[in-house]
């Protein structure tokens, strides 16, 4: 793509970009792809945040999130506790039972909530973020709040988020009111 000079007109290439891929796509590849550095990319992403623009901070780079409808027809916050080893399996039984989760989500008696975007709709998904997990040496959030944490799940209907809360139940995963 040729150096588009203009914020207006990069911003709008950028959205389009991001519309055309249904995976992450990297600040580094967005940058290259506008002829701009990877810090215009990110000033860009703010921008259109700040717009009230889906889109999302991953540690696979930026993608636009336009919820489907049949996904968005059930969305739920789940508040779960397992160690680190659990993780992979904790998310291959969301992913398997047709479930997504969106994000991570921490209250921390300092800070208070600290969330991050996870966008985890695969075994595939869920086995990169694992692996870099374990090549990394800093902690997951859970582990700043002994293991608890939030995570937004949809689903595509309410049967299929009842499989997933009884899924994760009976492995002793999800925290019930009470529990916490």
């Amino acid at each position: 793509m040729e150096r588009i000079l203009d914020g207006d007109q990069r911003r709008e290439a950028l959205l389009l970009e991001l519309s055309k891929s249904s995976r992450p796509v990297s600040g580094t590849e967005l940058a290259r792809r506008m002829g701009v550095s990877r810090q215009v990319i990110v000033q860009d992403v703010a921008l259109l945040r700040a717009t009230s623009r889906n889109i999302l901070s991953t540690n696979k780079g930026y993608i636009l999130f336009e919820p489907r409808l049949e996904l968005e027809s059930c969305r739920k916050t789940l508040c779960v506790r397992h160690t680190t080893e659990q993780v992979l399996d904790e998310f291959y039984t969301v992913v398997d039972l047709g479930g997504k989760i969106l994000d991570v989500v921490v209250e921390h008696d300092l800070y208070g909530q600290i969330a991050v975007d996870l966008i985890i709709a695969s075994r595939q998904d869920a086995e990169e973020f694992f692996r870099k997990m374990q090549g990394s040496r800093v902690k997951p959030l859970k582990e700043l709040t002994e293991d608890i944490h939030y995570h937004t799940v949809v689903a595509r209907d309410g049967s299929a988020m009842e499989q997933i809360e009884k899924a994760l139940l009976q492995k002793g995963y999800l925290v019930l009111a009470s529990d916490s």
